[in-house]
């Protein structure tokens, strides 16, 4: 049966994988440095590159390439991922005192594009596990 809805446990699963990934980079140095020194064109290659790969996954595994009559409700769960893997990313970045918003905000913004990048995709494999 293929889910037409987007529910209270899609958002579960969203926040549990982006947390499982963003977790480990987000302590990490590395993953502060790179989006330091990371070009804008580089930072909107990430950003494209993730929503290309939640598209791929979520065409393929979510909803088995059957989109035809459901093309809005494909869009905006690759937005709705990418959107909530933001929001976890944020306050992760928050607790460990990693995100300069108002002294630095270009600096919170590209640390946000780096580490929310694998964390999207985290977030929507753990999505998909349970469609079928």
């Amino acid at each position: 049966m293929k889910k037409l809805r987007f529910n209270i446990e899609d958002i579960s699963q969203l926040i549990i994988g982006a947390f499982a990934l963003c977790v480990p980079i987000s302590f990490s140095q590395e993953a502060w440095d790179i989006a330091q020194t990371l070009p804008t064109l580089n930072l909107i290659l990430l950003v494209l590159l993730t929503v290309f790969f939640l598209s791929i996954y979520t065409y393929g595994s979510i909803f088995q390439t059957n989109i035809k009559s459901r093309i809005f409700v494909f869009v905006f769960r690759i937005f709705i991922a990418y959107f909530i893997t933001i929001l976890v990313v944020s306050l992760t970045l928050f607790a460990l005192n990693k995100l300069p918003l108002i002294t630095d905000t270009l600096l919170a913004i590209k640390r946000i594009i780096v580490i929310s990048m694998p964390a999207s995709i985290g977030a929507i494999i753990v999505d998909g596990l349970d469609k079928e």
